[in-house]
């Protein structure tokens, strides 16, 4: 099996129908079809099993599926070897991060390096998947978790404690709430993942007990948002609030956990020099907001 049907046949075995795997690769349905056909046909075995919920792996495609995902891991390192040579500031960089932090950060650093490399081309891409770096999804990543792996090269590039924020005209509305009522009588917005993660949720260390949840938001952008339009109470990073002219409550509270932000690349690429002047540009946007 060479390279090329290697892609078509594990882009099928991701999508499971033929129509996705085309608009992953580029090209038609019918050419995804006859190219795992002929794949089938040159193997003399039966790789996919044709339901009507799109195609299943038979017992050899799995087999299939291990050595080619084996090919995979090799082509993509043999990719990002030849690509950390490459000193041309010329090219595409993908970055990943989530929204808000693409909004107050990602952005500024782009039209700084667009003024400074303008054949540098940054593909930004922000939401709250995370893409690899080890299959090429992505060459830098911008996120508040650490990876584990030990091929990626990981640079903690702020720290930031984490307050209670509400509108002025919230407050205006519903005054501010007393630290130990457990949010009696107000409203609260709250990340929708924190929710789902912990039993007993709290914001800056206070029970929700007596609070009522207005709205579960899924990022960070969205709970700025909630909390600017006045829905409620929530939890966001100090220097974002203090960015948003939010009001802060309880300025002596934060949560146990700051908001770390890593900036994460493959050490095979961290020399090439568009990922290398994108990083600069990122690092210097960071600078001064926090540890």
């Amino acid at each position: 099996m060479n390279w090329d049907d290697a892609r078509v046949f594990l882009a099928v075995c991701r999508e499971s129908t033929l129509r996705g795997a085309a608009r992953v690769l580029g090209v038609d349905q019918a050419t995804v079809g006859r190219r795992i056909n002929a794949l089938e046909k040159s193997l003399s075995a039966t790789l996919f099993l044709r339901t009507s919920e799109g195609y299943a792996l038979t017992a050899v495609g799995e087999a299939a599926l291990r050595s080619v995902e084996k090919m995979e891991r090799s082509a993509l390192e043999l990719e990002r070897q030849i690509q950390g040579l490459d000193e041309r500031l010329t090219g595409t960089v993908r970055v990943s991060t989530t929204d808000s932090l693409a909004i107050d950060f990602l952005i500024p650093a782009i039209a700084r390096l667009h003024e400074q490399h303008p054949d540098v081309r940054v593909h930004l891409d922000a939401s709250t998947q995370f893409l690899s770096l080890a299959k090429r999804e992505t060459d830098i990543a911008v996120r508040n978790m650490r990876p584990d792996s030990p091929d990626l090269i990981a640079r903690r590039i702020a720290r930031w404690p984490v307050g209670l924020f509400a509108s002025q005209a919230y407050i205006d509305r519903h005054g501010a709430p007393e630290p130990g009522s457990l949010f009696e009588g107000h409203d609260l917005v709250v990340y929708h993942a924190y929710l789902q993660s912990q039993k007993d949720m709290t914001l800056v260390c206070e029970p929700l007990g007596r609070g009522r949840i207005a709205a579960t938001l899924s990022s960070g952008l969205l709970v700025r948002r909630s909390i600017a339009a006045g829905i409620g109470i929530g939890e966001m990073p100090v220097c974002t609030g203090e960015r948003d002219g939010l009001v802060r409550l309880w300025p002596e509270r934060t949560r146990p956990m700051p908001y770390d932000v890593w900036l994460v690349t493959h050490a095979d690429l961290r020399h090439t020099a568009r990922v290398r002047v994108v990083i600069d540009e990122i690092v210097a946007g960071f600078a001064g907001t926090g540890d």
